[in-house]
């Protein structure tokens, strides 16, 4: 049974976590789990984030993600108008070689005793059949395969609101939703970026992909022959983009990714990574760049909806998820908007919309019990 650790550095622990409701670490030394909960807020509802699973290089790397990502869910379910708090999770290690169905089921046990205040999904390194086994040992996951009663893969609808979102931008800076034409580089073509280049192809964008991972740029050059690869993001960004969109890790945007963007003439940057700001400031950076970023958490919060319609007493309808993450056109739209209207960057309108939403609708007592109403 899983059982929850201390730290080997606690108050470190205690510092970063100080914004958090609850951050729980466990191992079971027989499957080789070790994990990390961190439930930042549950003011609107039980907490909810995917699961990641990454070979950290350090305990404190996945500590410091675990506490970002799920601050960024918080924010992601207040601006969705979504009834929920965030959480997420992270498993250390590769899941290539440490992914097991005893591991899963051991993580599985684990999340269950936090009664429901987390409730789990796939992200990266983690898939719906993963949760499947999850789900065997929990009552609190969603993102489930369709057999088993879930959404199935939740990437989908994170890649149908990014483009939304992208189709916002376009309209803020060019005066049209359209993308026909417009060169979009995509960085990172794995579960979102693949469905999001089916997507641009579809609009009619000319798309530039590159991925660490060759094997995922030949599936997608494969399936889609007008779209380019390039060997890497340096190259990427200089291939004339009107759009960029990153989609794998965090950090995605520092000061010399903004530089070259706005030397480049890109316009727009929107993509389905979470965390995409390097530092604090960035936003600033590329507004002075003449660059319109459209907040990773924003665009990004279809898969959310998605997973959280598991959670409608009615059943899971993709349809009904669909026409929700249909709605993150508006959303971008509003907090463009609200930056353009407050003279502030698009992400600290972003985190405005997010926390009127909280402060206005959360709960008087400010944390969610299991079976409090």
């Amino acid at each position: 049974m899983s059982t929850s650790q201390p730290t080997s550095q606690p108050f470190d622990l205690l510092e970063a976590a100080a914004e958090h409701e609850q951050v729980v670490v466990c191992q079971d030394a027989a499957s080789g789990l070790r994990a990390v909960v961190a439930i930042h807020s549950t003011a609107l509802g039980p907490s909810l984030g995917g699961t990641r699973f990454f070979p950290y290089a350090t305990t404190q790397a996945a500590l410091r993600d675990v506490l970002d990502l799920s601050r960024g869910m918080t924010y992601k379910a207040a601006v969705a108008g979504l009834d929920l708090g965030g959480g997420k999770a992270v498993i250390v290690g590769d899941p290539a070689t440490l992914k097991s169905e005893a591991l899963l089921r051991a993580y599985g046990r684990f999340v269950q005793t936090l009664g429901g205040r987390y409730r789990t999904a796939c992200d990266i390194g983690t898939t719906s059949e993963d949760m499947d086994h999850v789900g065997r040992e929990c009552d609190f996951v969603t993102g489930r395969t369709v057999a088993h009663g879930g959404a199935g893969d939740s990437s989908v609808l994170t890649a149908y609101g990014v483009l939304q979102g992208m189709r916002a931008a376009a309209e803020a800076t060019w005066g049209s939703t359209s993308l026909e034409g417009r060169r979009v580089g995509v960085a990172g073509v794995g579960k979102v970026g693949r469905h999001l280049v089916a997507h641009l192809v579809e609009e009619g964008a000319d798309v530039i992909v590159t991925d660490v991972v060759d094997a995922a740029v030949r599936a997608v050059v494969a399936a889609h022959p007008g779209v380019r690869a390039v060997g890497s993001v340096e190259e990427l960004l200089t291939a004339g983009l009107d759009v960029y969109a990153p989609c794998a890790m965090g950090g995605a945007l520092d000061d010399r990714v903004v530089d070259v963007l706005g030397a480049q003439g890109t316009r727009v940057v929107c993509g389905a990574a979470n965390n995409q700001l390097a530092r604090a400031g960035v936003d600033k950076h590329l507004v002075d760049a003449g660059v319109t970023y459209a907040p990773d958490y924003v665009v990004n919060a279809g898969g959310l909806i998605q997973v959280a319609d598991e959670l409608d007493p009615r059943g899971f309808s993709f349809e009904r998820a669909q026409q929700r993450a249909t709605g993150i056109l508006d959303t971008t739209r509003r907090v463009l908007a609200l930056a353009q209207a407050d003279g502030v960057t698009p992400a600290v309108a972003a985190d405005r919309v997010a926390e009127e939403r909280i402060r206005s609708v959360g709960r008087l007592r400010g944390v969610w019990v299991p079976g409090r109403a």
